[in-house]
């Protein structure tokens, strides 16, 4: 099986450069760089999304008329796939939109430019400028490999009026709260509940376990997940579906399900926020968003997407300059404008768009908000740790047990 996964491999890097060397628009130059149509200097882009709106690209062009910028849109269900291929063929772009997750997988390969050197020359990739979570996705092994491009961060969704009915009309501010709030309102009965747990996303996870003041996976790569810290998080979810706060399973539509009053809390990012006012109009002034709730912190996840050079690139200055560019405050608007995007740096978020209370909610929520781990092999650990979650939840399986056996599982992957 092996040798013949390899073939394949190999067969398919062979189509791939064949693609390529047949699809170049540009004419090699004796530097190693390339032209575009009217001997512009073309700078290969790829960003990724089924859409990319060219708003941006265009006034960066008109900013820099001897560049032809060649734009790629990347669903991100193949972008993975695609950007290793890149890597082994050495014919990637100049400049890529990269995943945050992604990061130390691709720069531990050696396929993102160190900009370190850029900093002073081009200010605004400073990490200054951008939230402390979104610094943490910038560096891997003490180079600067990607600047943040967008952000996105999880905060509570809530009926401000039934969650009056019990007494926070702010929505609750503490674990305690929470759960008080949330037994009073699964005491409703006929299916009426309290939150929805999104159990298969680790992210979801995480957050409770920061909360506790968990690591989960400490700077040494050691894992924590069968201490107090991370073991009380687990205890307290568990507690929501124990109780009849949330659902073991549901198909409950969540707009259907907020609207009715079924689930009056929810927890996720900016784009439920127009799917709200687009499928529930009737609760118009009726629900809010809050930071979420504390224990020992508040914290909540940080996703979202840097820009990086490919390491072989042969524009690296325009490379850098364009992402510098895309990192200044009005071209973070307008791509907040076109796309909905939340900026990555702090500054624009002063801006009068983001006075609205509901989208203000998430500029205070970044000031608290992390990445996961900044490892290669955090997605084999979370996909343990939601196993187990789901043996504990809906197979009753124990804790510790389960915790034991998932940091020798985690210890296990990261030791290879």
């Amino acid at each position: 099986m092996r040798k013949k996964s390899i073939l394949w491999t190999l067969a398919a890097l062979l189509v791939f450069s064949v693609v390529l060397a047949g699809c170049s628009g540009g004419s090699e130059k004796a530097d190693g760089g390339s032209e575009g149509g009217g001997g512009k200097k073309e700078l290969k882009v790829w960003l990724m999304g089924d859409e990319t709106d060219e708003t941006l690209i265009k006034q960066y062009e008109e900013k820099n008329p001897g560049v032809k910028v060649s734009v790629q849109s990347i669903p991100w269900g193949s972008a993975h796939d695609k950007l290793l291929t890149a890597v082994a063929s050495k014919s990637g772009p100049d400049v890529v939109q990269m995943g945050t997750t992604w990061i130390p997988e691709f720069a531990q390969a050696g396929a993102l430019l160190d900009l370190t050197p850029y900093l002073e020359q081009y200010p605004n990739l400073k990490p200054e400028n951008y939230f402390d979570g979104a610094v943490q996705t910038m560096s891997y092994d003490d180079k600067v490999v990607g600047i943040p491009w967008y952000v996105e961060t999880r905060v509570l969704f809530y009926r401000t009026d039934i969650l009056a009915e019990v007494g926070y009309p702010e929505g609750p501010k503490t674990w305690d709260e929470m759960k008080d709030a949330g037994q009073k309102l699964a005491a409703r009965g006929n299916g009426n509940y309290a939150i929805t747990i999104d159990a298969k996303d680790m992210n979801y996870l995480s957050m409770f376990a920061w909360q506790n003041g968990s690591a989960m996976i400490d700077e040494n790569r050691k894992p924590h997940f069968n201490e107090p810290e991370f073991m009380g998080a687990m205890e307290y979810l568990k507690s929501f579906y124990d109780t009849g706060m949330t659902p073991l399973a549901s198909d409950l539509d969540l707009f259907a399900a907020f609207k009715d009053g079924q689930f009056p809390m929810f927890i996720s990012g900016p784009w439920m926020i127009q799917g709200v006012k687009d499928k529930a109009p009737e609760i118009e002034g009726k629900w809010a968003t809050t930071t979420l709730p504390a224990k020992e912190n508040n914290a909540s996840f940080l996703g979202g997407a840097n820009m990086s050079v490919f390491s072989s690139t042969k524009n690296a200055d325009e490379a850098v300059k364009f992402i510098s560019f895309m990192s200044e405050q009005e071209s973070q608007l307008t791509n907040y404008d076109v796309s909905k995007n939340l900026p990555a740096i702090k500054s624009a978020w002063e801006d009068k768009r983001f006075e609205d209370p509901i989208f203000a909610t998430f500029g205070k929520q970044l000031e608290n908000a992390r990445p996961v781990p900044f490892i290669k092999e955090w997605d084999a650990v979370s996909q343990e740790a939601i196993a187990a979650f789901e043996r504990i939840t809906v197979g009753g399986a124990d804790i510790k047990t389960e915790m034991d056996q998932l940091n020798a599982k985690a210890t296990e992957i990261l030791s290879k």
